[in-house]
């Protein structure tokens, strides 16, 4: 018989009631795991054995994750749960906020937070025998009238270290906001009482009618018209917590009643350009990201931007954007792809369009650099540079669009590169 390494187990070892846990676990973190899977575990777990940490994680994998986006959850938990002997203050100082002090202040994880939170809500190690009950920890009396209120703090907060629970406050709050625009006046006339213009075909029409005679001069002005709004948005691997959320806020944008855009064009890209126009539409916001999603297979994939621009310029530029859209570009930049290529389309683009924002969640950090090949090609060809990586950002970015010449971060960097070519 082949010989196995021993293990540390305990003296009254309840696996199954383990998995149980790590499974609710999971289902508390957003992971759809039916009691159904959580029996296929306990027998798949039975059947490869304890040979080693690495195969007990895979079987576990292979069991409980069924998309890509479930993949750093899933890592998180189990590392907490199975993994680390001290997971329990791991958690703890995720969820609990952090005193400033001499101590270097550490960001958590993606995913990490929402790990700890599903963890300490009712879903972590089965509980002891009443023998072994520690006693209770003495409660801590916090004085926090002087802290911001939890929307205000939702509001600063990063999407991608935003918790399962933050995740669905944000996106009630994304379904509420608005993204104004000033209406454009075009070149036709309509009739107006108090126009700026005389209507002289109006005017010398009324006097045929009275024997030549000009009473009144009709007036006309600018017909007002609203602009069409333009996403093409990043859904590769680094973007994909970003652009679901920014995705959902655009289905408000594109549903909401009364004056605003005339249309909303939505595009995905990773590897290849997807049209997903046509799913935001969709009333309900959870059926239309969820068609969107199954059309567009490149989620939390690579990243091809100056191939993608392409294919947007030769088959849809023409199409959308006609009549002087404002495109908002959401992704990051991260580029490995010709920069050259990258630039022409930026360019064309960027002549295409009415205004061209990009949205880039790395500008969130203070000490960002334009340092990528990608970044350094996309960023003269813009017209505004903004952050896209909280509920705040979006804010300001409804502010930009009112203003013409807002141009963002642009000259700033720019300024940067200019200095380093020096």
């Amino acid at each position: 018989m082949p010989e196995y390494p021993p293990l540390p187990l305990p003296e009254n070892p309840r696996l199954a009631q383990n998995i149980t846990h790590f499974a609710r676990a999971l289902r508390r973190a957003g992971l759809p795991i039916s009691p159904g899977r959580v029996s296929e575990a306990v027998a798949a777990v039975a059947a490869a054995g304890f040979t080693s940490r690495q195969d007990f994680y895979w079987t576990l994998h292979a069991c409980f994750v069924s998309k890509p986006e479930h993949r750093t959850v899933f890592a998180q938990i189990f590392r907490l749960y199975w993994r680390d002997p001290r997971f329990l203050e791991h958690m703890m100082a995720a969820m609990l906020p952090a005193i400033r002090g001499t101590q270097e202040e550490k960001p958590a994880k993606p995913a990490q937070k929402r790990a700890a939170e599903a963890l300490l809500d009712g879903a972590g190690a089965p509980d002891l025998p009443d023998t072994e009950q520690p006693e209770p920890p003495a409660q801590l009396d916090l004085n926090a009238e002087l802290t911001m209120s939890s929307e205000e703090r939702l509001r600063q907060l990063d999407f991608e270290q935003m918790s399962t629970a933050e995740i669905a406050d944000a996106k009630r709050m994304l379904a509420k906001m608005q993204l104004p625009i000033r209406p454009i006046r075009s070149r036709r006339l309509v009739p107006s009482g108090q126009g700026r213009r005389i209507n002289w075909r109006r005017t010398m029409q009324a006097a045929a009618r009275k024997g030549g005679e000009i009473t009144t001069l009709a007036r006309a002005d600018q017909r007002l018209r609203w602009p069409n709004l333009v996403v093409i948005c990043d859904i590769s691997g680094s973007m994909s917590q970003y652009s679901r959320l920014i995705l959902h806020f655009l289905h408000a944008v594109a549903n909401r009643k009364g004056p605003g855009w005339a249309r909303v064009h939505g595009f995905t890209f990773g590897t290849r350009l997807t049209n997903i126009t046509r799913h935001l539409a969709e009333r309900d916001v959870d059926a239309a990201l969820a068609a969107a999603g199954a059309e567009a297979q490149d989620w939390e994939g690579g990243t091809r931007i100056g191939a993608c621009l392409h294919d947007f310029n030769r088959d849809w530029s023409r199409r959308v954007m006609g009549q002087g859209a404002v495109v908002l570009l959401i992704t990051d930049g991260l580029d490995r792809d010709d920069p050259d290529q990258l630039s022409a389309e930026m360019q064309r683009l960027h002549l295409s369009s009415r205004r061209l924002i990009w949205l880039n969640p790395l500008l969130r950090f203070d000490g960002f650099a334009p340092k990528a090949r990608g970044i350094q090609a996309m960023l003269p060809h813009v017209d505004s540079f903004r952050a896209g990586h909280s509920i705040a950002a979006l804010d300001d970015l409804a502010a930009a669009l009112s203003d013409e010449g807002d141009t963002g971060e642009k000259q700033r960097l720019l300024s940067m590169l200019a200095a380093d070519a020096d």
